[in-house]
């Protein structure tokens, strides 16, 4: 997926700190469900993944996020996610959050695809191609 894929985000009232802001930990719930409806629009869906002969799942290992601008409440932002690429059990992606013109928040992610009991096993070819040019975009 080279083109970013977008999903909204309304700001409410349980994503804000006391002063209205939204709160930086309130970010992390963007980004996944920006990441879970970019995989969904690529054709990869969790419920699926479980339903193979070899389940799988997927889970953060490394995530670099910077903070650039407030957010608050009743503010509809947008979550840009692109999957950079894949090989081996690892994805990495990039993600951003912005209001308009106005970057908020962007994230570096990498990824890895797991087995339930907890352990890196390799992409499956099929999953792989969804990430490196055979998914929507």
């Amino acid at each position: 997926m080279t083109e970013p894929f977008t999903h909204p985000i309304r700001i409410y009232y349980e994503d804000t700190d006391f002063s209205g802001v939204v709160y930086h930990a309130a970010y992390l719930k963007f980004f996944e469900r920006g990441r879970t409806e970019a995989l969904r629009a690529s054709g990869v869906h969790h419920t699926e993944l479980l339903k193979r002969d070899d389940p799988l799942a997927f889970a953060v290992r490394k995530m670099t996020t910077e903070w650039v601008a407030p957010a608050r409440i009743d503010d509809v932002l947008e979550v840009r996610t692109v999957f950079v690429s894949a090989k081996g059990a690892r994805m990495f992606l990039t993600q951003e959050i912005w209001r308009e013109e106005t970057l908020i928040a962007q994230a570096e992610v990498e990824a890895f695809c797991m087995t339930l009991a907890g352990r890196p096993r390799r992409l499956p070819s099929d999953v792989a191609a969804r990430f490196n040019g055979g998914g929507r975009g």
